[in-house]
């Protein structure tokens, strides 16, 4: 899959699903009839106003009422040069643009040592927080040199990189949830839902403690990378957020908040995170959404991992942690549009995650680094009563922890691919993730 096909896939995405994060019935409310009766009436005027086949106009309809939404500000303008030199105020290494190659590298650790990739998935996050409390059981888990974390995987990253001593407050996380404490019905000007509540849960869970903690960890040499989308300039960039929690204060507690806010903001599902930069003087906004658009995962640089490149990673052992299915999801469609595309984007995840499974794998292999995965078990069908359903995700965590304590959690290679009919599933919300 191209880099072009991905961004188009995640933006139809937008509109109705959560390759990312947000529950795909509720985006899908977005584009049923009656809102987009609402939000678009000159298209329904147009469409009305056509003639019919024996030659006649319709009536046109009443005016709309006026919108309540509050009107947005405007944004200061900027140029593709100002953002490429833009960097945070007052903390000009807590970012790089993934693209870097001399970037990435610079901000590494000295030392080799085991890397734990943490992958999109939404509400299955679940399975992946309950592998790392069943490692952490079994004492099968290291003090991980680099931990990335995409979407999903961005909001548990923090607490794995923290140490074993908040491994509760993982579970808690992806146990204890519920779709009210994500997302709050109704439209705003940026999006199908607003995600004010995930911003509140994410305030309370980011706590200084926890910063400092990490401040530590980093300051002893490892690293805590996350990933956002600048969605102005089509780039990725990667937070440093052991730099970030060092730096210390309130303002580094924000950005490490909005960091996190904005990996998982679905564009058009969840408002866009506006972050403050600034280049040769200038303060403009850029606006931050889900991560998962640059990939499911984040091992390096593209074109480090590249089959023509001959970089290797400088790593121990590389451990990838798929938090989604990627079994095949027999379903019969509806001729719903919503419907339509939430099953292509969710086949379109899995897709891409098997890619680049398979491109870490070649990396691995090329630098001489053992390679392990865990996927979510091919027959875990366990059934969900509904987005961020805390039975479901229960049963998920509890299936990722004996995972994490038996005497395999781990893979030494992608997952095969399947092949043949599948059973219907019984979970509602499979759609890949984020």
């Amino acid at each position: 899959m191209t880099m072009h096909t991905r961004w188009t896939i995640c933006a139809a995405a937008a509109l109705v699903s959560a390759p990312f994060l947000a529950p795909p019935q509720v985006l899908a409310q977005g584009l049923a009839a009656p809102a987009a009766t609402q939000s678009h009436p000159h298209w329904v005027a147009q469409a009305r106003a056509k003639p019919s086949p024996s030659g006649k106009v319709g009536r046109a309809p009443a005016p709309p009422p006026p919108s309540t939404q509050p009107q947005l500000p405007p944004r200061v303008p900027f140029t593709a040069a100002e953002d490429a030199a833009s960097s945070i105020p007052g903390i000009p290494t807590a970012r790089f643009w993934a693209d870097s190659e001399t970037d990435f590298n610079r901000a590494l650790p000295l030392q080799p040592g085991p890397w734990l990739v943490l992958s999109s998935g939404g509400e299955d996050g679940a399975f992946g927080a309950g592998l790392l409390a069943g490692l952490t059981a079994a004492g099968k888990r290291p003090d991980y040199a680099v931990v990335t974390g995409v979407s999903t995987g961005a909001l548990m990253a923090p607490f794995a990189f923290a140490g074993p001593r908040y491994v509760e407050a993982l579970r808690k996380e992806y146990t204890n949830v519920t779709a009210a404490d994500i997302f709050e019905a109704g439209k705003t000007g940026e999006s199908f839902v607003d995600s004010w509540p995930l911003r509140d849960l994410i305030a309370k869970e980011i706590t200084p403690e926890l910063l400092t903690d990490i401040a530590s960890e980093h300051r002893n040499g490892r690293r805590l990378f996350v990933v956002s989308t600048d969605l102005d300039a089509e780039r990725c960039a990667v937070w440093n957020l052991g730099e970030i929690a060092a730096h210390g204060g309130d303002a580094a507690l924000k950005l490490f908040r909005s960091v996190l806010l904005a990996s998982a903001s679905i564009p058009g599902g969840f408002p866009p995170v506006m972050i403050d930069v600034e280049a040769n003087g200038k303060h403009f906004l850029e606006m931050h959404v889900d991560g998962g658009i640059c990939g499911q995962f984040f091992v390096a640089p593209a074109a480090l991992m590249a089959s023509t490149s001959d970089y290797r990673l400088p790593a121990t052992q590389l451990y990838v942690v798929i938090n989604t299915g990627l079994q095949l999801d027999f379903k019969v469609v509806e001729r719903f549009a919503p419907s339509i595309l939430t099953q292509s984007v969710g086949m379109a995840v899995k897709v891409d995650t098997r890619l680049m499974l398979d491109r870490a794998y070649i990396l691995a292999k090329r630098s001489g680094v053992e390679f392990n995965v865990a996927t979510i078990p091919a027959s875990f069908n366990a059934p969900s009563q509904g987005s961020f359903d805390p039975k479901y995700m229960g049963t998920l965590f509890e299936t990722g922890y004996a995972q994490g304590q038996s005497a395999n959690p781990f893979s030494s290679e992608p997952p095969a691919y399947p092949s043949g009919p599948v059973p219907p599933s019984s979970h509602i919300e499979k759609t890949g993730a984020n």
